[in-house]
């Protein structure tokens, strides 16, 4: 049912698929209250749009502080994984500037990383003999096995979250959230304009 405003009562238009504030017993959460409030302030502003992305936003932190505790237990941050499992999941060096866009990290971010993964052992560092302002990183053996064991447990991790969901809602819930990346990815430098 849609309100006199245009915008989907509680719990939505579940007929047109389009999300609602989340305010009946079964979908209640931080997100709808939120809405609720903004729409008390301001009911003639559409906040249909933090319904999604402020969903995917607590999702995303949620997830991250559950799921950094192997993560911490190994002494690594998220980014430093983040950097660790790009260069084992493409299989080869990589150059910091490769890293800065496989991590979605800054230039800066990406040398401090490096710095203290390389103080730890876990990657080391060549220069290019052609261009001695480049380096090619690699994983060491210690940072491959470290890797390779930590990611077992987060799978399990993210399986055990994602169980709340039929298999078939996982499938659409990725294939939704995929085409919403896809879409920012290709509009990133209209978005940061």
């Amino acid at each position: 049912m849609t309100a006199t405003n245009g915008r989907p009562q509680a719990g939505g238009d579940a007929a047109n698929g389009r999300p609602g504030n989340g305010s009946d017993a079964v979908h209640t959460d931080t997100v709808s209250t939120v809405v609720r409030q903004w729409q008390a302030v301001h009911p003639e502003l559409d906040t249909g749009p933090m319904e999604v992305i402020g969903r995917i936003n607590r999702c995303a932190a949620l997830l991250q502080q559950a799921e950094d505790a192997p993560l911490r237990r190994a002494g690594l941050s998220r980014p430093e994984f983040d950097l660790l499992g790009a260069l084992r999941r493409t299989g080869h060096e990589l150059t910091p500037g490769e890293l800065v866009r496989e991590t979605f990290s800054s230039g800066a971010a990406v040398t401090k990383r490096l710095k203290q993964l390389t103080e730890r052992g876990l990657v080391e560092r060549r220069g290019d003999a052609r261009d001695r302002r480049v380096a090619h990183v690699r994983l060491t053996d210690a940072g491959r096995d470290l890797v390779d064991g930590i990611l077992p447990e987060q799978l399990a991790y993210e399986t055990t979250v994602l169980s709340a969901l039929a298999p078939e809602g996982q499938g659409e819930l990725a294939a939704l959230l995929g085409d919403l990346l896809s879409r920012l990815e290709g509009r990133t430098g209209v978005l940061r304009a």
